[in-house]
């Protein structure tokens, strides 16, 4: 139970995040890829901003021996580029560029009722099932 909470809590800390800075507005994602354009750095600015917060904290969280909840840290270990991670890394990327949302911002996106960002959400979900029936049931 106590998972749960500090995942909600998290997540609206982040949702919070996103509403604040803009994030949750697509024109902001689709104006800092618009180079030759009106170009928008704000996005440039969220993310390394973040980037400096994770760049000190992780040294500060790997010294502990285990996360809060969890017996272990599960960080990844494989470092292998394979296809299928770079073409499913391509689609996500063109996703995001397309429609100006990636999955964190198109959830808090929801709460305000978007239209556009419920499209993105059942696109994504439909993309979920998809994986699942196509890759998993190979296995």
């Amino acid at each position: 139970m106590k998972q749960c909470a500090v995942a909600l809590l998290v997540g609206l800390l982040f949702g919070w995040g996103l509403s604040l800075s803009g994030m949750t507005d697509p024109a902001r994602v689709i104006g800092f890829l618009d180079v030759a354009g009106h170009w928008d750095p704000s996005l440039l600015f969220v993310m390394g901003g973040a980037l400096m917060v994770t760049g000190v904290l992780f040294r500060f969280v790997l010294r502990r021996s285990s996360p809060f909840f969890a017996s272990e840290f599960q960080l990844p270990v494989n470092r292998i580029l394979s296809p299928r991670l770079l073409c499913g890394s391509g689609l996500f990327g063109v996703g995001w560029g397309l429609s100006g949302y990636c999955p964190g911002p198109a959830l808090t996106s929801l709460g305000f009722g978007f239209l556009n960002s419920v499209i993105v959400v059942c696109s994504m979900l439909a993309g979920f099932f998809a994986h699942k029936v196509i890759f998993e049931q190979r296995a």
